[in-house]
């Protein structure tokens, strides 16, 4: 074993800088050098409450839902997963659409304890993912306690017998299963999101949403309209102009992109030959990657105090990157001055979602058919999508097919399911439309409860989510092991607790790009409250997901 200063310093010599010590820990868990799961319980039910039964119900099988059953499978404890698809991968089973990759490099979208050597891309696609949760449900023997095609839509805490009631339904109808925890891995990003278009179903020919992608419908030889111009369609659209006779890409706010050259393209035979030949070489690389997008653009993203325009940047650092971020366009669009002013953006950085780009999206909207409309949707027709600009004169395009491309429902955390706490407390009730949770994982008046992937855990511009996946679950776990080590039945989180860490993410997202613009994004509920994202380093997220306080919690014994 390494101690603590020597891995410092080979860190430090690994990076090229100095690594603050207080990282250590963190890192030493992430570049996992020996192969060990160094982030698996430390416990087991049965030593801690032997005889005692305690099951706990996961819902969804995804990214999240596989870490959360296998860490309970290392503890011991009994599990049931409910999973309303037919196979595992969620978001990675769900989103088939043409062009469905990663944004993250792969070797740190994985976990800690399940890493690859081999991913033949830098950003894998979807199939490749798909089947890499496929693998780590097998492997782990995950399979068997899943009940595939059961949908969960209601759970109940009795206060009484101070256990979850869960309803699912299934094949066979719907069925009630007593839980004495749950754990809801259902993500943010899930539930299609439609838009409001007068005469939406006015419009005769096939029409689906880029997560529910017909592959039944022939694009060849069609005028197709794509209305949304985000992430997923930057992955979809070059595909679909290859296929289609007209394209027309309808674009309510342009992109910032960062150009990465390497997006679509392969592992470098010379780096697969090191990973495949030089012990521990695998490690830390991924070591290294972890560390150069840690923190990545995240001071970019500041509020400066003394920044008095935040309509176009937020600070000296986001005015730095808005002058890279333009130049990359600038240059993508040098002999398109008319496209470069509308894909432009007036927003500072890191608003909205920045998206990654080799090329080919500008290369794209460069056709000689010009796709790119930037005016307001106006209206559905028969067969065409029309437009109005701010003089009100229309444009009618012709449409035989229309994709949305429109996003997800990601701040109705939870929907559809019904979730009553204490008192007959409902959740969506107490959240309406703004959710909040303490770390993101448990809510006051909703005992024995877990989210995974909750309100205020996304990430912008640093790491990947399946490190905080791994915090998340870590946090349940060890919530669990209180329960069991003191003979609890329950523990509630204080209210008080919860508030003040609420006051405080709202504070550091205010001081944020994603917090003060007045840009339209999905990281903001109705209410215009950032409810998605986390505004601090990875270390402290992880600081203070390590160990759970059992003050922060109010308790009923056996």
């Amino acid at each position: 074993d390494i101690d603590t200063d020597r891995l410092r310093r080979l860190m430090s010599f690994a990076i090229g800088e100095p690594i603050d010590s207080a990282y250590v820990p963190l890192m030493r868990e992430e570049l996992s050098v020996t192969g060990d799961d160094l982030r698996a319980p430390r416990w087991r039910a049965d030593d801690l409450a032997p005889g005692r039964p305690f099951r706990v119900a996961v819902v969804g099988a995804g990214m999240s839902g596989i870490l959360a059953a296998h860490r309970l499978a290392q503890a011991g404890v009994e599990f049931v997963i409910f999973e309303k698809n037919d196979d595992v991968g969620g978001t990675w089973l769900e989103n088939t659409y043409p062009g469905c990759r990663v944004d993250v490099s792969n070797h740190v979208y994985s976990y800690s304890f399940a890493q690859r050597n081999d991913w033949p891309d830098y950003f894998s696609p979807q199939p490749e993912l798909l089947d890499y949760f496929r693998a780590c449900a097998d492997e782990f023997g995950l399979r068997e306690h899943i009940r595939f095609g059961h949908e969960v839509t209601a759970m109940t805490w009795s206060d009484d017998d101070h256990h979850w009631v869960v309803e699912v339904s299934g094949p066979d109808g719907s069925a009630r299963q007593e839980f004495d925890a749950v754990i809801s891995a259902v993500g943010q990003l899930n539930r299609p999101a439609m838009p409001a278009i007068r005469g939406m179903d006015d419009f005769v020919g096939p029409a689906f949403h880029s997560a529910r992608w017909d592959h039944d419908v022939d694009l060849a030889d069609a005028h197709v309209v794509v209305i949304g111009a985000g992430a997923s369609a930057v992955q979809f659209v070059p595909h679909v102009a290859e296929q289609a006779t007209h394209l027309t890409v309808l674009q309510r706010t342009p992109n910032w992109f960062v150009p990465v050259p390497t997006y679509h393209e392969p592992v470098a035979d010379g780096l697969q030959w090191l990973f495949r030949h030089v012990p521990g070489y695998a490690q830390w690389y991924r070591f290294w990657l972890f560390w150069r997008s840690s923190e990545g653009l995240l001071p970019a993203c500041a509020v400066d105090d003394d920044w008095d325009d935040l309509s176009r940047s937020t600070g000296v650092r986001n005015a730095e990157l808005r002058g890279l971020l333009e130049q990359w366009l600038a240059l993508c669009y040098a002999d398109r001055p008319d496209l470069l002013e509308k894909v432009l953006p007036t927003y500072p950085p890191a608003s909205k979602r920045i998206v990654l780009d080799n090329g080919s999206w500008p290369n794209t909207l460069k056709r000689p058919d010009g796709p790119l409309d930037g005016e307001a949707l106006d209206r559905n027709e028969s067969d065409a999508v029309v437009t109005r600009d701010a003089d009100g004169r229309e444009t009618r395009h012709r449409a035989d097919v229309i994709i949305y491309a429109t996003g997800f429902q990601a701040s109705q955390f939870l929907t559809p399911m019904k979730v009553v706490g204490t008192g007959g407390r409902d959740l969506h009730e107490v959240w309406d439309g703004d959710a909040r949770a303490y770390l993101g994982v448990v809510h006051p008046g909703f005992p024995n409860f877990f989210l995974s992937y909750g309100p205020n855990t996304n990430i912008v511009v640093n790491g990947s989510i399946i490190y905080f996946s791994e915090c998340e679950v870590n946090y349940a776990l060890g919530v669990i092991e209180m329960l069991l080590r003191n003979e609890w039945t329950s523990v509630d989180c204080r209210q008080e607790v919860h508030d003040a860490y609420n006051e405080r993410i709202d504070a550091g997202n205010l001081k944020m790009a994603w917090g003060v613009s007045t840009v339209n994004s999905w990281y903001k509920a109705d209410s215009g409250r950032v409810a998605q994202n986390w505004p601090f380093s990875l270390l402290e997220y992880w600081q203070q997901t390590r160990t759970p306080d059992p003050a922060d919690f109010v308790v009923e014994r056996m």
